[in-house]
């Protein structure tokens, strides 16, 4: 596991974490880690792990370094206020651009596929229209409806909260409706049910949704 710098198409240069199994067995393929609002935390860092330990070459890239570099916030009001701030400064061509460099950097290891949690699935659901990913998977993306068009032209998986109080039916109703090949899947959980230092965290939930993940990504990675 290290932390290294990347540099994006513009010029600009962020940080990444980066994650390799740690056996000598074949890579199955890239996975980029989405961060959610509160940055590249300790959590998204152990998800990273959890891939790299099936065999993936992983890799968080710290999007909000555009808007200040670092970013790791608590798991609670003031850090969800402070990181809603950062996600409203991100643009759509800044991210891509951190994103394609994220892809580039684990590409060697085979077919790259994302995954993104909160903002960062809606981040990559965008990404899958606007980049080369082999397959994307969506974890209770909020905010998705806002971004509908274009659709993704890589398969995506989508794991939503059935009593996630940030992201209504209707929404998941809505992007059905304009993605209707996509693969989703509902849960008898709340908003960041994966996330182990979240109140709201679902052990069951998180499980199913590994396995469906992984699943998902052998389909479509390797």
């Amino acid at each position: 596991m290290s932390h290294l710098q990347l540099r994006a198409a513009d010029g600009h240069t962020f940080s990444a974490y980066l994650a390799r199994a740690a056996t000598d067995a074949p890579v199955r393929g890239g996975v980029v880690i989405v961060q959610e609002i509160f940055g590249v935390t300790g959590h998204i860092e152990r998800v990273a792990e959890q891939y790299a330990a099936r065999g993936y070459l992983a890799i968080a890239p710290a999007l909000f370094d555009r808007q200040k570099r670092g970013v790791n916030l608590p798991y609670d009001e003031s850090g969800m206020q402070a990181g809603r701030g950062y996600a409203r400064q991100a643009d759509t061509a800044g991210l891509m651009a951190d994103l394609n460099a994220a892809v580039d950097a684990v590409a060697h290891a085979g077919a790259v596929g994302m995954i993104g949690y909160c903002w960062g699935g809606r981040v990559v659901y965008m990404a899958g229209s606007r980049t080369n990913i082999a397959a994307g998977v969506v974890y209770y993306g909020a905010g998705i409806p806002d971004v509908l068009e274009p659709v993704p032209r890589a398969p995506v998986q989508f794991h939503f909260g059935r009593h996630d109080a940030h992201i209504p039916p209707e929404d998941i109703d809505r992007i059905r409706a304009a993605f209707p090949q996509g693969e989703y899947h509902l849960y008898d959980a709340g908003h960041g049910f994966n996330c182990t230092d979240r109140a709201s965290y679902d052990g069951a939930a998180a499980h199913l949704a590994l396995e469906r993940t992984l699943a998902f990504l052998a389909r479509y990675l390797g």
